[in-house]
């Protein structure tokens, strides 16, 4: 292992150096691990590697590529790994979300435009006043997800939609026991909708926060 990660540290430090830039293609393998000072097999582990976490893309036939190294194609792997989750860390992924989300929700307000913020009301007008809870959790996912991508922010979206994934479980058990989560989900939808409609970033990040802090709420009175 030691080996393989001296071989992950020299092609990050030519990617981070410029040495390699996003789109290039590595050089030949035999050539690389001459250059980097590597056994090929060493070499071979590391873009292997790299190739799971998105750093490279390998391309059978064609060569070893860097990726374009975005935000949202890097975090992919943090949602991999966020799938692995205990239940009992429900709670810590809730707690993060209720630090960023309402962050992102207050940014989004000056920067939403009217066709996005129609696009949402739509949404939930198409849901009706009982929907049923998986509808429910799924129109809330987009709902949050449009407005996060409104924030300007694309690491902070992608960061939110990979911690919204472990939270998806707690919230539909939410709305099966709990006797007025649809209702007060819808509620509070509405209330976040009408905040960044006024452009009011501060009403906005207090309801995406009481919205977000009443599942947690509820869960940790649960366990």
């Amino acid at each position: 292992m030691a080996v393989t990660d001296e071989a992950i540290e020299k092609i990050k430090d030519m990617i981070v150096s410029g040495a390699l830039r996003p789109g290039d293609r590595l050089p030949k393998e035999s050539e690389l691990a001459a250059e980097l000072g590597l056994s090929r097999n060493s070499l071979r582990e590391a873009v292997r590697a790299l190739s799971l976490i998105r750093i490279l893309d390998v391309r059978q036939g064609d060569g070893t590529y860097v990726t374009s190294l975005d935000p949202q194609l890097l975090l992919e792997a943090m949602s991999f790994v966020v799938d692995f989750h205990r239940d009992d860390t429900v709670l810590e992924f809730l707690a993060v979300r209720r630090i960023l989300e309402p962050a992102a929700t207050a940014m989004a307000a000056s920067r939403i435009g009217e066709q996005q913020l129609d696009a949402l009301a739509a949404q939930l007008d198409a849901l009706g006043a009982e929907p049923s809870v998986e509808e429910l959790v799924a129109c809330d996912l987009e709902f949050h997800r449009g407005i996060v991508q409104s924030s300007g922010n694309s690491v902070l979206c992608s960061l939110l939609d990979g911690l919204s994934g472990p939270t998806t479980r707690a919230r539909i058990w939410r709305g099966l026991t709990q006797e007025d989560a649809v209702a007060r989900t819808l509620r509070e939808h509405r209330a976040i909708l009408a905040a960044l409609r006024d452009r009011d970033a501060e009403a906005a990040r207090s309801w995406a926060t009481v919205h977000i802090a009443s599942v947690e709420q509820w869960l940790r009175s649960s366990l």
